[in-house]
């Protein structure tokens, strides 16, 4: 009986050639083939580490077709890389079909673990990372991008986006329009690289740092946005309601969110929130 290739899934790094394992450098070393995201972007990177094997391009526009042809090569013995242009594949790149199909035929799919450049954003952002929430790229449009966020405010869970640099401002604007500008959210761009940047602020600040440093709006950015706080069930909202209907009848939501929060006792970010249901 004849053996059966290995697909291999290989992360590669998203910006300090330092940071690939000697793992996956011997893996594409001795596999028969590459299949790449862009064969010409890593194609510098394979002759950088002398690696002579050939590329195959499988990206979002030629997957469907590429992979009846690479599940067969696995199945006549040959073992297979999938890497993406930067990172782990998969994660908001090209390589789910093939992954799959390699899968519903009892292949043998084996992950080289390295570089991903969400979860080296939340280990470095200070926020809850005990449960969390990958959403890729939001809507590029702005009214989808609302109503996504709309979706996702209550959600008390760490929330992770990767974001084009030239929508960076407008994806905060909407967020600070739909969420508030009370919530803690991390700018991770650029990193492992020169000009690697990791900055925790409120929306609002954030959004005034981002549009008044064009630095900012370059490179491969990661936010990592906090989740709604999580409200006691036993909470009795009565009294705060009333508070918060009497100040919000004067006052905008954050004013009238710290001057309930000095009334009750209860913490600012729960009143804020509160105040945006009781507005909505």
């Amino acid at each position: 009986m004849q053996k059966k290739g290995v697909l291999y899934v290989v992360a590669t790094p998203i910006g300090n050639l330092d940071d690939w394992s000697p793992r996956a450098i011997a893996t594409l070393k001795t596999v028969a083939v590459v299949a790449a995201e862009d064969t010409r972007h890593s194609g510098r990177l394979l002759q950088h580490f002398n690696i002579p094997t050939r590329l195959v391009a499988v990206h979002d526009h030629n997957e469907a077709g590429r992979v009846q042809g690479l599940i067969g090569r696995l199945e006549e013995g040959e073992d297979i890389a999938l890497i993406s242009d930067a990172g782990t594949p998969l994660i908001s790149d090209p390589g789910y079909r093939l992954v799959a199909a390699a899968q519903a035929a009892g292949l043998k799919v084996v992950p080289v673990p390295g570089a991903c450049a969400a979860i080296a954003a939340l280990s470095a952002a200070g926020l809850p990372s005990d449960r969390f929430i990958f959403e890729g790229f939001l809507p590029a449009r702005s009214s989808a991008r609302r109503e996504r966020l709309q979706q996702l405010r209550p959600e008390s869970r760490t929330l992770m986006f990767y974001e084009a640099p030239h929508r960076i401002v407008e994806c905060l604007e909407d967020m600070v329009a739909v969420i508030g500008g009370e919530r803690r959210i991390v700018l991770a761009r650029e990193l492992t690289k020169a000009f690697e940047t990791v900055r925790q602020y409120s929306l609002t600040e954030m959004l005034l740092w981002v549009k008044t440093d064009p630095d900012q709006q370059r490179g491969e950015i990661v936010l990592v946005l906090e989740g709604m706080p999580e409200l006691s069930g036993e909470q009795d909202w009565t009294e705060p309601d009333r508070v918060l209907g009497v100040l919000l009848a004067e006052l905008p939501v954050k004013q009238a969110a710290a001057l309930a929060a000095g009334i009750t006792g209860l913490k600012k970010n729960a009143l804020y929130e509160r105040a945006l249901t009781l507005k909505g």
